[in-house]
């Protein structure tokens, strides 16, 4: 049976947050904010106007803290590496003749320098979605799985009826993705090829 598996970016594929404590820092250094990238990165998941409104920004400077952070963005890409077993739980798609999704609330064009330089290859990326607004990408690319490690990422899942599988490895925890819905918990993506092949055996 083909398989198409749809995966969340940050801190599901990536640990992307030691590139953006660092790009926040010299963001916040600019504007004179009193904001520390390490407080934002420990909350990946949410649009990144929603993490800075979280954090104090005023709502008037949002757009040009955002509009800056993108200019700097793609300098820390190289710093940012593949989450464990991340390039294994995408080749056991494929292994298996499916396709791979990557649908994601980072900005597109961030997250695609990101399939680049790690090498990853995937049939579809969807950037700028945030919790069930990942649904309607799903739904157009047939996602039979969606993976993600936030509670938005299980809604996600739920909203477009594809199977929710959760990873512990960002800020919420295996209790956190359960209670939202999470049809299944692995503790990092290391366990997911094996998950894969006894989904598919069963």
């Amino acid at each position: 049976m083909t398989w198409t598996v749809g995966f969340d970016l940050d801190m599901t594929l990536i640990d992307s947050r030691p590139g953006v404590s660092r790009a926040i820092d010299l963001v916040a250094a600019e504007f004179g904010l009193p904001l520390r990238g390490a407080d934002l990165a420990e909350h990946l998941g949410p649009p990144l106007g929603m993490l800075l409104a979280r954090f104090g920004t005023p709502e008037d400077l949002v757009p040009a803290v955002i509009t800056r952070y993108r200019e700097l963005y793609p300098s820390i890409v190289a710093d940012i590496p593949a989450m464990p077993g991340a390039a294994d739980a995408l080749a056991a798609v494929s292994a298996r003749g499916g396709r791979v999704l990557v649908v994601t609330g980072k900005h597109e064009p961030h997250a695609r320098l990101h399939l680049d330089e790690l090498g990853f290859q995937v049939d579809h990326l969807a950037g700028d979605l945030w919790s069930t607004d990942k649904a309607d990408a799903l739904r157009t690319h047939g996602a039979d799985i969606y993976v993600g490690d936030h509670v938005g990422d299980i809604h996600g899942a739920l909203a477009a009826g594809a199977l929710a599988v959760g990873v512990p490895t960002g800020p919420c925890t295996a209790g956190e993705l359960r209670t939202a819905g999470a049809h299944t918990i692995l503790p990092t993506l290391t366990a997911f090829p094996t998950w894969l092949t006894e989904y598919a055996a069963a």
